[in-house]
């Protein structure tokens, strides 16, 4: 029996994309899983699989055309199988149109044609008095006539004054004028992942409620049994602190179920799963992607997965399952020699962490002065969700994993 595909949705606040490639045509075969299609939201542009094998029986939208999720999008059945007239999709054909300039250039403002300074020296303001030859020796060694102190007649500066000014100590009175280039401004039309991050994080600060708990992490121990691990993988499995971060967090949402939760109305929805999303660098933004069930996986799953998800996004490339169901979120600028920052939280979620870099500081035990490997990290929380104290609990709970990391082992 025929199987109609749909634009899938991607998060909570798509509500259309555009299709803009079929992978497979009318009368291809094609296998559940699949690719069949290729779409573009506000976030990136997404590989559709189909939900059904057989052969594509029937293209219902066309190329670049914007359709709404759940929308139906293409059959796919039996060879030779009749299809049924499809209920057509409330979509809009995208119209040619002038593209705007992704950079643009302004006209430049007018400049004067010289500085204040500069004018003082060769056009001496009125009431200033200065011989033909001190005006000569100023100009040709920028000179602000205007801050000398004239000796001759009724104040009138002579060739002395200027020569003493050029040996003087008082900066005020010798005005080096650099070359100065004049840049034109930019016009930059930002793009639709930019807009998107924009409303939603608009969104987030406008209407929740936030608040934030920092922890210093010991990092001697996650630090050395990483050493320990990579030394047994290839380069392309090794594993990276990130991972270690993701596995404990997930843990500790375990034991903090509050957390990983979201708000609706004048409800509480904790969900069962724990999905962590980890925000991803990409052209133009951010985009989270998701693994799924991470405290069910190992730090090798964990990161296989990060780096597969990861790279599929930057190259624009992402399965409508990469970024969809995160039940809590993380921003990891530890790479970047961060100290500390704070992070917004990702709507509908309660909570993301924001993690910094582990550096190798001064610190003091038992009274004594020794390098050792800190780490910051701050939480945001929803407070119609959670409060300080629960947020802090969690903070501790966290560093129980991360600096004993052989928990994450067993």
């Amino acid at each position: 029996m025929a199987e109609t595909i749909n634009m899938p949705k991607l998060g909570f606040d798509m509500a259309e994309g555009t299709l803009v490639r079929w992978v497979k045509q009318v009368g291809e075969s094609i296998n559940k899983g699949e690719v069949l299609a290729e779409i573009e939201t506000d976030k990136a542009t997404v590989e559709v699989e189909s939900s059904a094998s057989g052969v594509v029986l029937q293209h219902i939208v066309e190329q670049g055309t914007v359709v709404p999720v759940n929308a139906p999008i293409a059959v796919v059945g039996a060879a030779g199988e009749t299809v049924s007239e499809q209920p057509s999709a409330s979509r809009k054909k995208i119209e040619d149109e002038k593209p705007l300039p992704t950079q643009g250039k302004v006209d430049a403002i007018p400049q004067p044609s010289s500085s204040p300074e500069t004018s003082a020296v060769s056009n001496p303001p009125s009431g200033v008095k200065a011989s033909p030859l001190a005006k000569k020796i100023a100009k040709d060694n920028n000179i602000n006539l205007a801050s000398l102190q004239g000796s001759g007649p009724n104040g009138r500066i002579v060739k002395k004054d200027v020569e003493s000014a050029l040996t003087s100590s008082q900066p005020s009175a010798v005005s080096r004028q650099l070359p100065i280039t004049n840049y034109e401004n930019q016009v930059i039309q930002t793009t639709k992942l930019r807009q998107a991050i924009g409303r939603r994080l608009v969104e987030s600060k406008q209407t929740v409620p936030h608040f934030y708990v920092t922890h210093e992490f010991k990092m001697e121990a996650l630090m050395d049994i990483r050493k320990q691990i990579n030394a047994y993988l290839p380069d392309n499995e090794k594993v990276s602190v990130n991972d270690f971060i993701l596995k404990a967090v997930a843990l500790t949402l375990r034991q903090f179920p509050n957390l990983n939760a979201s708000i609706k109305g004048n409800e509480i929805i904790q969900f069962g799963n724990v999905n962590v999303g980890v925000a991803v660098t990409v052209p133009g933004g951010l985009l989270t992607v998701v693994v799924k069930n991470t405290d069910q996986k190992s730090l090798r799953q964990i990161s296989a997965e990060v780096k597969a998800m990861a790279s599929r996004a930057r190259e624009g490339k992402v399965k409508p399952e990469d970024v969809d169901g995160s039940t809590f979120s993380t921003s990891n600028l530890g790479m970047y020699d961060v100290e500390d920052f704070i992070a917004i939280i990702n709507p509908p979620e309660a909570a993301i962490l924001a993690i910094s870099s582990a550096r190798e500081v001064p610190v003091v035990e038992n009274g004594q002065i020794k390098a050792g490997w800190r780490m910051k990290a701050t939480i945001s929380v929803d407070h119609r969700v959670s409060d300080g104290a629960e947020a802090a609990q969690f903070m501790q709970k966290l560093a129980e994993f991360l600096e004993n990391p052989v928990r994450m082992l067993v």
